[in-house]
């Protein structure tokens, strides 16, 4: 099993890398990783991806205005 850390820098590095095709990129990689029947790195890509989304898109602060 790979590290929350370990996704985190992965995350960040396809981010430096790939900067506005990151989350593109990441859901490729899933899916390559899907085709090929590793299911281990198609879990491990999408949690890459879900990380890329929570770091270009943080939650808002509690009690602060969405709209």
């Amino acid at each position: 099993m790979i590290s929350d850390s370990d996704i985190w820098r992965t995350a960040h590095a396809v981010i430096q890398q790939r900067c506005e095709f990151a989350e593109l990129c990441a859901a490729q990689r899933a899916d390559a990783r899907l085709a090929e029947g590793d299911l281990d790195g198609y879990c491990i890509w999408k949690r890459v991806l879900a990380t890329i989304t929570a770091i270009r898109w943080p939650m808002p602060v509690s009690g602060e205005r969405v709209n």
